[in-house]
């Protein structure tokens, strides 16, 4: 039974950090540590009081649509839900 639980569990990795949040447009500014994040991909957003997952639909960096991002670069992406400094984003892979 434990070896079909193992295939309903998801593997994250660790993308990046959220370093701002803006309330009215509900924009999350995330800071990308490592590896990529595009357009469509699922991610995971955890902390003290954050923990849902969703879709990214879109990504801008400095007011232009991407469709993705890199280590080292910031974005901001639409959430489903408030976030804080600080919050991690995880990429379900």
């Amino acid at each position: 039974m434990i070896s079909h639980l193992v295939d309903f569990m998801e593997e994250k990795e660790k993308i990046g950090i959220v370093f701002k949040y803006f309330a009215k447009p509900e924009v999350a500014a995330i800071r990308i540590e490592s590896g990529t994040l595009n357009v469509g991909d699922k991610i995971s957003i955890q902390g003290a009081t954050t923990d849902f997952e969703q879709t990214v639909d879109s990504m801008e960096i400095e007011n232009e649509k991407v469709e993705s991002a890199g280590a080292g670069q910031s974005v901001g992406i639409r959430t489903a839900d408030r976030v804080r400094p600080n919050d991690i984003v995880y990429k379900i892979v």
